[in-house]
């Protein structure tokens, strides 16, 4: 009697949790086993493009999604993910190209707006619209954008969260709208979507702007202790896809808590701050700034602070790239990088190393 050959959807059940589980190897033997199956469609090239780039297989992990692509060409979903993959290694042409396809799932949908979309090019005397998106961070890191713009001769109308409203306003010199209830502007002659300016503007990893744009607006007005001070923030946003891989667990964040300086957590719910620009004004006052994958990250590279910035295997952002230390984006920042997924005991480690160095030198 002949063996059953397993359903293919079976095989991406069982492969896509041994991805969660860190297994890429054994996500790409079972997808290869459905792959031998029979016809692949276009999902079954996408899974394993995911499981050959968790493996660090980056080649074919690309040729795996230009398959997909090739055999469902509206899928944006793949679209975006060979876009991510491209934006990683720093290939921003075709990658800012490709990301434009999130606006076609419904998690990145564009507001309907009764102006013209900016397509690029010259602005100078135009009305620019910059529409907010996505998360803190990703605001943050693109509003350095929107004072180029002014000085490309544009008059800037930029949308942002409102806890990021008191500090870009204080920093950018362009008009800030806070994104709630009904708001008004004026009638622009083009808008766009705030994490399409790099796209917009012909951004290159050797052209991204990395002076810091950012500043406190005024003094905090609490006193930090004395010594070599250390803002750290342990987790992020919890409703994050990605956040069970990218904050620390209460153990791992203890041990940075105990770390031979002055440590002062930068969560809100400890330091009061009521949004961004209060935590600005505390950040202005630090020596240094540790930090998980998270907003006060961006927030303290903005402002040129030295932040040290821990970084997941999965999940990993494609701001951050791949075998740096550095990131064109904040140049005061340096990236320590998990190894195995979910293991931080080497990171935190070579932080202590590094933080000891940093402190014997003061």
């Amino acid at each position: 009697m002949m063996a059953q050959t397993e359903p293919t959807a079976a095989l991406l059940i069982r492969a896509a949790a041994a991805r969660e589980a860190g297994d890429a190897a054994e996500a790409r033997r079972l997808l290869e086993r459905a792959l031998a199956s029979g016809p692949a469609d276009a999902e079954l090239w996408r899974h394993l493009a995911l499981a050959c780039e968790q493996a660090g297989d980056l080649e074919l992990a690309e040729a795996h999604l230009r398959k997909a692509l090739e055999l469902a060409p509206e899928d944006m979903a793949t679209a975006r993910l060979l876009a991510i993959l491209l934006l990683s290694q720093g290939r921003y042409a075709e990658g800012f190209a490709l990301f434009e396809a999130r606006h076609a799932m419904d998690a990145y949908v564009k507001p309907r707006l009764p102006f013209s979309e900016w397509p690029g090019g010259d602005v100078a005397g135009r009305k620019i619209l910059i529409w907010p998106e996505q998360g803190f961070g990703d605001q943050i890191q693109f509003a350095r954008f929107a004072p180029i713009l002014k000085a490309k001769g544009a008059d800037v109308t930029l949308v942002c969260w409102p806890p990021l409203e008191r500090l870009f306003a204080g920093s950018l010199g362009v008009r800030v709208i806070p994104a709630r209830g009904e708001i008004s502007f004026p009638d622009p002659d083009g808008w766009v979507m705030a994490c399409s300016l790099a796209a917009r503007l012909g951004v290159t990893v050797e052209t991204v702007p990395g002076a810091p744009y950012l500043q406190s607006a005024s003094p905090w007005p609490k006193a930090l202790p004395p010594g070599v001070k250390v803002g750290l923030m342990t987790a992020g946003n919890r409703a994050n896809a990605n956040d069970r891989n990218r904050s620390l667990s209460g153990r791992e964040a203890e041990a940075l808590r105990s770390l031979p300086a002055q440590v002062i957590d930068l969560d809100p719910a400890a330091t009061g701050a009521a949004d961004f620009a209060d935590t600005a004004a505390i950040v202005e006052q630090l020596d240094l700034v540790i930090s998980v994958d998270t907003a006060v990250a961006h927030l303290a590279g903005a402002m040129g602070k030295p932040c040290w910035v821990l970084l997941p295997v999965q999940g990993l952002d494609w701001r951050w790239m791949r075998g740096r230390r550095d990131t064109p984006w904040y140049p005061s920042m340096r990236l320590y990088r998990q190894a195995t997924p979910g293991d931080w005991a080497p990171v935190l480690g070579e932080i202590a190393a590094d933080l000891e160095i940093l402190v014997a030198g003061r």
